[in-house]
């Protein structure tokens, strides 16, 4: 039988990391190389069978308009609203924004969304190509620890081991709600909030003085990670109790699954996306109630344990394995209908 040809396109190998758009096309891009039905290729410039892409910028522009391929596939990492509380005047050039995301979109032969909200937003925004409700996933392997193993990691990042960990993964921003984070942390001050990211746009990036000035300017039970590498990221959610992103919108959030992954209850923002994405999986809070649900989870073993096997069922649910396979079989199915 011959092998798919893939070419797995994101330009975030050559510009800015640090974000969940990067860290989807990696796991996108591990997960297709693990199997044995495909030959999967990055940003080259030959013929396939499969072009997917990632991002939407002019180097991956170039690939859905001349790239050599029987299918082209997007993955609909950002909607319009996704640029609001992300970069600088968002709310001003959104309308152009919707106009671009259109004729992207429409340029691919089916485009895969990360969520049902997603899937919703597309064709709103009036998307007439196949949509495909396709979730971000993750190697959930590498998240596991052992308690010896958090104790050890614990150490080595320097955290004491009887401190209660709440961590949160993001740019920082305000779409993200760090002043939710920053407040609860204030309201907490025998226990230790991690922030893992930093701000990777920079100055384009929304409100960035302002953010900088938080990361500058944190309580001292609050530690901010900058922008790190994925492999460097990994040991804080290790070392943590539980994960908590105030955040007010995402289109997914895969930060989220990488925190089920490492064994932690689950905390957002109470939403319609996170119900329909995350179902009963993890606790809805609000900035009248986070504090109360943080102390709850701390104090008591029974409820941090329910919740952490609620979390457990996310890292089930969102684990590359079966996200590799449901992009497999849409991408055989479509070359079919093609014969």
């Amino acid at each position: 039988m011959n092998k798919l040809r893939i070419n797995i396109i994101s330009e975030t190998v050559f510009s800015v990391r640090g974000h969940g758009v990067h860290t989807a096309y990696m796991e996108n891009l591990l997960s297709l190389k693990k199997r044995d039905d495909v030959i999967v290729t990055t940003n080259v410039r030959r013929p396939a069978d499969v072009i997917h892409i990632h991002t939407i910028g002019p180097y991956s522009l170039r690939f859905l308009l001349f790239g050599e391929a029987k299918l082209k596939f997007v993955s609909a990492h950002v909607v319009p609203d996704s640029f609001v509380g992300s970069l600088v005047g968002a709310r001003y050039w959104k309308p152009l924004s919707a106009l671009y995301l259109r004729w992207f979109y429409n340029r691919a032969d089916g485009v895969f969304a990360v969520s049902s909200e997603v899937v919703t937003e597309l064709k709103k925004l009036g998307v007439k190509k196949p949509v495909y409700l396709v979730p971000n996933t993750i190697d959930t392997t590498p998240y596991r620890v052992t308690p010896a193993q958090k104790q050890q990691i614990r150490k080595k990042i320097g955290i004491p081991k009887d401190k209660f960990v709440i961590v949160a993964s993001g740019q920082v921003q305000p779409r993200k709600r760090v002043d939710s984070f920053i407040a609860a942390a204030k309201a907490l001050p025998d226990m230790d909030f991690i922030w893992i990211g930093g701000i990777p746009f920079k100055g384009v990036a929304a409100n960035h003085r302002a953010m900088q000035r938080v990361m500058d300017n944190h309580p001292k039970n609050v530690r901010f990670t900058g922008v790190i590498e994925h492999d460097d990221v990994v040991p804080y959610y290790q070392a943590a109790d539980m994960f908590f992103l105030p955040s007010m919108q995402e289109t997914f959030g895969i930060v989220i699954v990488e925190g089920a992954a490492a064994g932690l209850p689950v905390m957002l923002r109470d939403n319609t996306q996170y119900r329909v994405t995350f179902e009963d999986w993890y606790l809805r809070g609000s900035d009248d109630t986070f504090v109360k649900i943080i102390k709850s989870l701390a104090r008591d073993k029974t409820e941090y344990k329910k919740w952490q096997a609620a979390a457990a069922h996310i890292a089930s649910k969102y684990d590359a394995s079966a996200g590799a396979q449901q992009i497999v079989d849409i991408y055989k199915t479509a070359l079919g209908n093609t014969k």
